[in-house]
């Protein structure tokens, strides 16, 4: 199997590899948004969405080529899973709890307005995104692992140039 970026048309890098490479750019971006650095809002949130959409447009294939086509709506209802889950916990409860402690730090005593309590400054997510790196982290290690661990099957899948493609054979 080519594992290099040569382009050949029979080998290619696995997509797992390319999920890889999108999780650590998230790492990245989730570290420039602790970072809190000027200038770098726009640019971090348009890279995290690029990074999502690849995310969801390898998982689709790479899964209905591990696992075949006959449960495939189970398995793409499982991966859909992913995003109501993640917003619930890590945009739900982990950036909430997060807000709310930092927001009681920064309280001031004030006679006046007693019911609003708001944050202000980049401490108010710095853990939020911390943790979301960490999440990525872990999620590239797991993307190496399961690249090394279906590199036999994309070699099965890929050996005659297409899986799609009957192989001929020169006997």
């Amino acid at each position: 199997m080519c594992w290099t970026f040569i382009p050949c048309r029979s080998k290619t890098i696995p997509r797992t590899i390319w999920m890889t490479c999108t999780q650590v750019m998230m790492i990245i971006t989730y570290l420039l948004f602790a970072s809190a650095i000027d200038g770098t809002l726009f640019a971090a949130t348009a890279l995290l969405g690029i990074c999502y959409g690849v995310q969801f447009s390898i998982m689709i294939p790479t899964v209905s080529e591990l696992f075949g086509l006959k449960h495939f709506g189970l398995f793409y209802n499982f991966m859909s899973l992913g995003n109501p889950l993640g917003a619930f916990l890590f945009s739900g409860l982990l950036a909430g709890y997060v807000y709310d402690n930092e927001a009681a730090k920064q309280q001031v005593p004030n006679l006046l307005s007693s019911s609003s309590i708001s944050c202000l400054g980049p401490n108010c997510f710095r853990l939020t995104f911390l943790v979301l790196a960490g999440a990525c982290g872990l999620g590239s290690i797991l993307s190496i692992i399961l690249t090394m661990r279906i590199r036999p099957v994309y070699e099965m899948l890929y050996a005659g140039g297409s899986f799609r493609l009957p192989q001929t054979s020169n006997h």
